[in-house]
């Protein structure tokens, strides 16, 4: 602010000193005036110099800061929001709030801060120099100002306004973006390249269109304070230009006078310009601060219970819960016992998976209770309630980073003993000589570089070297082939071993050896019981056995491939029957 105020003030300086240039050295002829003149003149302009350079390096330094903060401050507001918050507001839509949005804050920093306080200490100073020579000149000189005030509030609404619908097309933008290149794979085999390519395209000349409007506004304003600086000109051209003609003024005042109002329409014209980028930048302000002020519906209580000691089991009582009218559980009771496996099965919308969810709290069920270890999720910390899980799903997310990074999770006090022991576990170690900068191999966007297998690999390794008391398996070897399966398998046994583990499963053979096994149908569980027990007893989970499994252990798909025909030269042929089976068939005949 100092040194903003020394840069503006010294355009006032300027102004004034045109009157001892045009009275004491051109029309009086001094010599020692041409020197005082002259020398006064490099000091202002040396000083003006100096001013605005330390100011405007400060404020950019300031500049970044302050959107770096406001970023990670978004970024923490936004992590913390629940699943319903995320499932309203896609990627795109957010990058596009913490990205250009902050943009805008950065604006007013550097432009309106800077620019504005500088030409406002400017105009101050030069209003000032033309006071002094002449009062009722600079009246005359700012006649036009009256007609600028309405439609310059006109105008900034209408920026306002249409800066909003910028900021929406450009989140659009971002989410279209954000799904086709997280699903080119898709986009390519359909064929929908033309498809993407013309909503993309909609949607920008929609932007274009909005963000024209958006400078006609606030090239408008300028427009108004050109036309009020013509006025002022005209009228004390009429005014003045008498008085001088009538020697009742000198020309150095005149000059004087003249140069404080000229230069000052310029900071005018310029503060007039940053209403209209101010108007942009309160569309952006707005959204930051609806963000910011969107309080999490999950929170830790006030205050928290710790989390129980030693390997916890985990128990459901009468838990409910709905998403509108759509029941989800409905009174569900299970319970996994400490140490021991629990698998939950049943067909798709059984509620398999939102037992997870409300397990970890990133849901919370409207009725019913949730133990583990005898203390209600509900009752401890998020950080520590979640601190209590590892996850396994069938979709392996891993971020682009190194493989080293997906494994630890940021923890810097991993030692080499600990990871190289959750390598192996996990059998990391088979394909890792094979990458070709080990652990630090990048492993590309949503570890795109690695199999199926080797992705889960390693989500099993993070697990491991997470070492919690309760694992949560969802469908981890469902997507994988026959191979990569039973090497996850057996990384999983070992993940599992001390830990009370509940896993969910559609292929009944995954969970034949586990401790308890809960049937859940329409959120509700119906059966649970020993993989042989629920057999004997008929019922649902025995329906959905026999859909994947014939009586004599054969899984459907062999079933399928015993019963396939071949394809001939001569048309379709069922497949040949052994010895034994064609002399049965012929025992009839014989």
């Amino acid at each position: 602010m100092f040194f903003m105020t020394i840069e503006g003030s010294m355009l006032g300086a300027v102004s004034y000193m045109m009157q001892p240039m045009f009275d004491d050295v051109f029309s009086a002829g001094s010599q020692a005036a041409l020197w005082t003149v002259g020398f006064t003149m490099l000091g202002i302009f040396t000083l003006r110099g100096i001013s605005g350079l330390v100011q405007k390096v400060t404020m950019t330094h300031i500049a970044q800061n302050t959107a770096a903060d406001v970023r990670t401050t978004m970024l923490d507001r936004l992590m913390v929001q629940d699943n319903a918050f995320h499932q309203t507001h896609p990627p795109g839509y957010l990058i596009q709030r913490v990205q250009t949005d902050v943009q805008s804050i950065n604006a007013v920093w550097s432009a309106i801060i800077t620019g504005a306080g500088r030409d406002a200490v400017s105009l101050v100073a030069l209003l000032a120099v033309a006071i002094n020579v002449d009062w009722r000149w600079t009246l005359v000189a700012l006649i036009g100002t009256p007609v600028l005030i309405l439609p310059s509030l006109v105008a900034q609404r209408f920026v306002r306004r249409r800066a909003r619908e910028a900021r929406d097309y450009g989140a659009s933008l971002s989410t279209r973006l954000d799904e086709v290149f997280h699903g080119i794979i898709p986009v390519k085999l359909n064929r929908l390249e033309d498809y993407q390519s013309s909503r993309f395209r909609n949607i920008t000349n929609k932007l274009v269109g909005t963000e024209t409007r958006v400078v006609l506004g606030s090239a408008a304003i300028t427009a108004m304070v050109d036309v009020m600086a013509g006025l002022g000109f005209l009228a004390v051209m009429i005014y003045g230009g008498g008085e001088i003609i009538d020697g009742e003024k000198s020309v150095g005042q005149f000059m004087s006078f003249f140069s404080a109002i000229a230069i000052s329409f310029e900071p005018l014209r310029r503060l007039g310009n940053m209403s209209g980028l101010w108007q942009v930048a309160a569309s952006g302000i707005e959204r930051i601060k609806e963000i910011i002020e969107t309080e999490p519906t999950l929170k830790s209580p006030a205050s928290p219970k710790p989390a129980p000691k030693g390997v916890p089991d985990v128990r459901l009582t009468d838990v409910t819960l709905s998403y509108g009218d759509a029941k989800v559980l409905q009174k569900t009771n299970m319970l996994a016992e400490s140490g021991k496996t629990t698998a939950i099965v049943g067909a798709s919308g059984a509620g398999k998976s939102t037992i997870f969810n409300v397990l970890t709290r990133l849901v919370d069920p409207q009725s019913g209770k949730i133990e583990i270890g005898g203390v209600k999720n509900s009752d401890m910390s998020l950080e520590a309630l979640r601190d209590m899980f590892s996850v396994v799903s069938q979709d392996a997310l891993l971020f682009d980073e190194t493989l080293r990074e997906n494994i630890t999770l940021g923890k810097e006090n991993v030692s080499e003993k600990d990871l190289q022991k959750a390598l192996d576990a996990a059998h990391v170690t088979d394909f890792l000589k094979k990458l070709p900068e080990g652990l630090d191999t990048p492993v590309g966007p949503r570890g795109s570089n690695l199999s199926g297998g080797q992705r889960q690999r390693v989500v099993i390794a993070r697990a491991l070297l997470r070492n919690t008391p309760i694992l949560l398996l969802d469908e981890a070897t469902s997507a994988l082939d026959a191979q990569s399966e039973t090497v996850v398998q057996k990384a999983l046994d070992q993940l599992s071993k001390g830990r009370t583990t509940l896993v969910i499963a559609h292929r009944l053979s995954t969970v034949r050896e586990a401790d308890k096994i809960v049937v859940m149908d329409k959120g509700q569980v119906v059966d649970h019981g020993r993989h042989q027990e629920l057999l004997d007893r008929g019922g649902l989970y025995a329906d959905l056995y026999r859909l994947q499994f014939n009586t004599d252990g054969l899984t459907a798909e062999e079933k399928a491939l015993q019963q396939a025909v071949v394809n001939t030269d001569t048309g379709i042929q069922k497949p040949k029957k052994s010895f034994w089976g064609r002399l049965i068939a012929r025992l009839p005949q014989i």
